[in-house]
């Protein structure tokens, strides 16, 4: 489809299953990410929302309990961590970075960044920035936008500067896009092909949708759907050999029979031979060394035409 000025992101011309190659001749990849936040709503991380019971849970036995499970599996996750929870609780995230695990930024608080100036983005990336690599040693090189259960949208919030802020504070990805099922480029000006790579989500994978999802009203509890999700997607894309992305939060997924449907969900995925679990920038590093974005970022230029009274 031919670029269409803030409406098109990438170049929505996916790879075909037979280009697709991943590392060691391996059949497909895997990519977990672990979203370390507890925020609620769009302001992003607060005093109430930590001394909350999920949150309490989540950021204590919760995350024990989904870290063990992933070490039981020897599965190596990213841990997508708002700056605030990393110096809340440094020790414990570097510990998650020693024991294998990718650090990833997830905002400062885990906020809404939409409606924000540039400059004040600016400002929250760099000082987030910086908090984490204070903690962890080095700065994160992805960034995470995910969205809260009580937010309008299932994709997350980002403002019309975010990717090329990040690309401009030296991140090499972007964790959550919806654009395709494999890894894509970012695209932020068609004239100067400058784009970040993203890393493919979908909310179907995505735990907190699943558990006690609405948060008011009724709060239904589909966690046999989720792993149902969870199965389908990975059996059909390990047939094809693309990439299956999954999505946890420690309040959610740590917590008794749901825990017990992600070990038997994890079991039946590393059963399979010849998959690659792969932390965000060794899937980003293998993705820009295999599909450059110089020989793989195929753009058409615009050929709409906004017309008086348009919503296009």
């Amino acid at each position: 489809m031919p670029w269409k000025e803030r409406y098109t992101i990438s170049d929505e011309v996916s790879l075909g299953d037979d280009a697709l190659h991943w590392p060691d001749g391996r059949r497909m990849a895997v990519y977990i990410s672990v979203a370390l936040s507890v925020a609620s709503g769009r302001e992003g991380l607060t005093a109430s929302d930590l001394a909350s019971s999920a949150g309490r849970f989540g950021l204590g036995e919760g995350l024990d309990l989904l870290q063990a499970t992933l070490a039981r599996h020897r599965l190596r996750a990213t841990f997508a961590v708002p700056a605030a929870i990393a110096m809340m609780m440094p020790e414990r995230v570097r510990a998650i970075a020693q024991a294998g695990h990718e650090i990833a930024a997830l905002g400062l608080r885990h906020e809404d960044t939409s409606g924000m100036t540039r400059a004040e983005e600016t400002e929250r990336i760099a000082l987030a920035t910086d908090m984490l690599a204070r903690v962890v040693g080095q700065p994160p090189r992805g960034w995470y936008a995910l969205s809260r259960q009580t937010d309008r949208y299932a994709g997350g919030a980002t403002s019309p500067s975010t990717i090329d802020l990040l690309r401009d504070a030296g991140y090499r990805w972007f964790g959550n896009s919806m654009a395709d099922d494999i890894p894509h480029y970012w695209v932020t000006d068609f004239k100067s092909r400058r784009a970040l790579l993203a890393l493919p989500y979908y909310y179907h994978l995505d735990d907190q949708y699943f558990s006690l999802f609405p948060v008011a009203g009724t709060g239904l509890e589909n966690s046999d759907m989720l792993v149902r999700n969870w199965q389908g997607e990975f059996d059909a894309q390990y047939r094809r050999g693309r990439c299956f992305s999954m999505v946890l939060h420690p309040q959610h997924s740590g917590w008794c029979n749901r825990l017990e449907l992600l070990d038997r969900f994890l079991a039946h995925m590393t059963s399979r031979p010849d998959i690659w679990v792969a932390t965000g920038s060794e899937i980003a590093a293998h993705w820009e060394a295999s599909f450059p974005a110089e020989t793989h970022l195929r753009l058409e230029p615009e050929i709409w035409q906004d017309h008086e009274g348009s919503l296009s």
